[in-house]
C-alpha cells in the first residue's frame, strides 16, 4: 500500500513544476481559480478516474488539492487504498493564495459560489423558510431542527451530506467532455 504525504503550499509551489495536481473540487469551484496546471476530477469521479491517476502516478508525483485540504484528504486514502500514492496540499487553495500563490481562472468564466458559500446559503435558506412558516404552520419548525441537526452532525462526523447533495446540480458537475478530455490527459 502506497503511504499518503503532504505538502505545505511553499514546498508545492517549488515543485509545481514537477507535480501532477488533481483538483477533487467541484468543476465550479474549480472554475474559480485552482492551482496552475491542476486537472478537475471531482471527488465523486474518483473511482472511475482510477486508471488514468494511476498511470499519471506511474510517471511522476501527484498532488491532491481541495479548498481547504478535507475533500483531498480523503482523496488521498481512496488513492492510496488503491496502491496510488498522492500527497496532498495542507490548507488547500485557501492556504495557497493566503500565502500570495496566483490561482490559475480561465477567462471569461463566470463560476458558481465555492462550496461552503453554497452549503451556507442553503443551510440559512431552510433554516429561515422554516422559522418564518413555523409562524403560520408550526409543524415547519421541524425543518429548522433537521437543518441544524445536520449541522452539528456534520461538525461532528467532518462530513457534509449537503455539500454531497449540491455538487450533484447542474452548475456543480463535469460536462462528460470536460471530464473525458482530463482523463485522456492523465492516461497519455
Amino acid at each position: 500500500m502506497a503511504a499518503t504525504t503532504s505538502l505545505v503550499p511553499e514546498q508545492a509551489h517549488a515543485r509545481l513544476h514537477e507535480l501532477t495536481i488533481i483538483d477533487v473540487r467541484t468543476p465550479g469551484e474549480y472554475a474559480s481559480g485552482h492551482l496552475p496546471g491542476a486537472h478537475n476530477v471531482p471527488l465523486d469521479h474518483l473511482e472511475a478516474a482510477l486508471p488514468a491517476l494511476r498511470a499519471a502516478a506511474a510517471r511522476g508525483d501527484l498532488l491532491v488539492v481541495c479548498a481547504s485540504g478535507g475533500r483531498s484528504a480523503q482523496a488521498c486514502e481512496r488513492l492510496t487504498g488503491d496502491g496510488v500514492p498522492a500527497a496532498t496540499l495542507v490548507g488547500g487553495t485557501q492556504a495557497w493564495t493566503q500565502l500570495g500563490h496566483d490561482l490559475h481562472r480561465p477567462a471569461g468564466s463566470r463560476a458558481p459560489w465555492a462550496m461552503e458559500r453554497q452549503v451556507r446559503f442553503a443551510a440559512g435558506s431552510l433554516v429561515l423558510t422554516g422559522l418564518v412558516a413555523g409562524l403560520r404552520w408550526p409543524k415547519t419548525r421541524l425543518l429548522s431542527a433537521g437543518v441544524a441537526g445536520g449541522l452539528v452532525f456534520s461538525a461532528l462526523t467532518n462530513t457534509c451530506g449537503m455539500a454531497h447533495l449540491l455538487a450533484k446540480l447542474p452548475h456543480n458537475r463535469p460536462r462528460a467532455t470536460d471530464l473525458d478530455a482530463t482523463l485522456a490527459a492523465l492516461a497519455g
